[in-house]
């Protein structure tokens, strides 16, 4: 299987996705205004105790406040309540807790008004970004990810990946994790450590110790709403915790992140700094590799099943709901039974590709299509579990029920993604009445009038929609794209962009940016 990560940057943040023989199955926005990402630390405020919900709420900086549960707490929180008022005090204080005593633990079930007070200070960790109305979930349970392991402060615990099924490998990871770890450090071991030397681990230990000690340096100095560690970029922590999938190619479109990328390769796995490739083309990324079309293909209410047969796909604030139809596959079966349990198969396929695309949380419904025989609701069942065991996010599955009906429940700790299939003129506003192509043509005149003749700009490009190119340079209407040349003595080339929309077009100056009109 070919593996290939895509990364488009652009003005408002970075796009990432993964392709598996060249079909889209995962993709990342990074919006440059983000500031809450899962694994940030935050020195907060307790703004408000709730008792009834044994849950208390936390000033970090967003717009509403971040909730925080009692169960979020960790045994721990005693012993962090007391770091953090030390080193908030300016204290000195060792960040690898040298003559540091540990608090006792909390109970289970006690309550939120035995460790905290309103505008007391705490360090709490982002676990859930901030979702529709709800502001950022957190835990006070801080762990900072590694590429083999996870570095867990005030604890002692070393624990394995249960994807490491070997037990003599569990107990050598064990052993020699318990014997380069600091005291009062826990250690969660990932599952690509699976067989890695202690040169490797220790030096990926090293490196969480030391941005431990950085944060901890830093609490000393940080006032509430300071973001005291911050989680890497989404391109990178993708890269951490996936490259044990042997990507074959990863392909960039900015040189600092192209940069940026290869000496993070080079560090991780420098087997693979190779496969990490700069894109220079005048065609855009997304174009020429054609994830701009699977993009507005796939995420839209209707998505086709290869084979025959559609999803419809909608979202709730409570839960999605993924409905199978056969559509054009109800004939080509000798039975219902066997059409039936043909397209539910092949949805499953589409079914788990689309949770993974979209990022999909919380309680999904599937409605597949009515089967009689158990053994066939049995298979539909096994080849989901088969399927989804590729998702990085948990999830639980539950049997087909009689009515055909599957839950599932995904882990969600980002917004959904969502991708707009559907255009809104930009002429029109949605009135449904807009300018004639004839018209368009002659504004675009008037522009080009105004950048060559008038600002001296000789080298532009005009970029437009599929169907506007071909009216331009196709056919008869060929000699609008001559009569530009023969008019402004320059060639004019015309570039293809399938996310415009049907009139939307822009220019582009000699550098290759949009050319802003005076």
């Amino acid at each position: 299987m070919n593996n290939e990560l895509v990364i488009n940057s652009t003005s408002k943040g970075t796009r990432i996705a993964l392709l598996q023989d060249k079909e889209l199955v995962e993709f990342h926005k990074e919006d440059n205004s983000n500031t809450f990402t899962v694994g940030d630390m935050y020195l907060g405020t307790v703004k408000k105790i709730v008792p009834g919900l044994n849950a208390a709420f936390v000033d970090v900086g967003y717009e509403k406040d971040a909730f925080l549960h009692y169960l979020d707490l960790g045994p721990k929180i005693r012993s962090l309540n007391k770091f953090v008022k030390i080193a908030s005090a300016g204290k000195n204080i060792s960040s690898r807790f040298q003559k540091f005593k540990l608090e006792p633990e909390i109970e289970k079930t006690g309550k939120i008004t035995q460790v905290f007070t309103k505008n007391q200070k705490v360090l709490v960790q982002v676990a859930k970004e901030p979702i529709s109305q709800k502001g950022p979930r957190l835990t006070c349970e801080l762990s900072l990810a590694g590429r083999y392991i996870v570095l867990v402060p005030f604890s002692d615990v070393v624990s394995v990946s249960k994807k490491i099924a070997n037990k003599a490998e569990r107990k050598r990871l064990v052993r020699l994790i318990s014997s380069i770890k600091p005291e009062n450090f826990g250690v969660i071991i990932r599952t690509v450590a699976e067989g890695k030397e202690v040169a490797e681990l220790d030096k990926d230990l090293r490196n969480l110790l030391q941005t431990w000690d950085e944060g901890a340096l830093k609490l000393g100095t940080a006032q509430p709403r300071d973001k005291v560690i911050g989680e890497i970029d989404r391109t990178t922590s993708l890269l951490r915790d996936m490259m044990n999938e042997s990507f074959d190619s990863i392909v960039i479109d900015d040189n600092k992140l192209f940069e940026e990328t290869r000496e993070y390769i080079k560090q991780i796995a420098p087997d693979k700094e190779k496969i990490v490739k700069t894109y220079s083309s005048k065609a855009k990324l997304f174009e020429q590799k054609g994830i701009e079309k699977q993009l507005k293909a796939l995420f839209g209410k209707s998505v086709s099943i290869s084979g025959g047969g559609y999803l419809i796909i909608e979202h709730t604030e409570a839960l999605h709901s993924i409905d199978v139809n056969s559509g054009n596959k109800s004939n080509a079966e000798s039975n219902q039974e066997e059409t039936a349990l043909t397209v539910n198969l092949l949805a499953v396929k589409e079914v788990a590709r689309q949770l993974r695309l979209r990022d999909m949380g919380g309680i999904i419904v599937v409605d597949f299509i009515d089967m009689r025989r158990q053994e066939n609701r049995k298979a539909v069942y096994d080849k989901m579990r088969e399927l989804l065991k590729r998702d990085r996010a948990k999830s639980v599955i539950l049997p087909l029920s009689k009515f055909g009906l599957m839950q599932i429940t995904r882990q969600r700790v980002r917004p959904e993604m969502n991708i707009s299939t559907l255009e809104t003129c930009p002429t029109c506003g949605g009135t449904g009445k807009a300018n004639t192509t004839i018209i368009l043509t002659d504004q675009i005149e008037e522009q080009l009038e105004h950048i060559i003749l008038h600002q001296n700009e000789k080298k532009v490009t005009l970029v437009v929609n599929p169907y506007i190119e071909a009216y331009l340079t196709k056919g008869f209407f060929n000699s609008i794209k001559k009569q530009w040349r023969k008019r402004f003595k320059v060639k004019i080339p015309i570039e293809i962009d399938s996310s415009l929309g049907m009139i939307e077009y822009y220019f582009k100056d000699s550098e290759g940016e949009e050319y802003e009109l005076d």
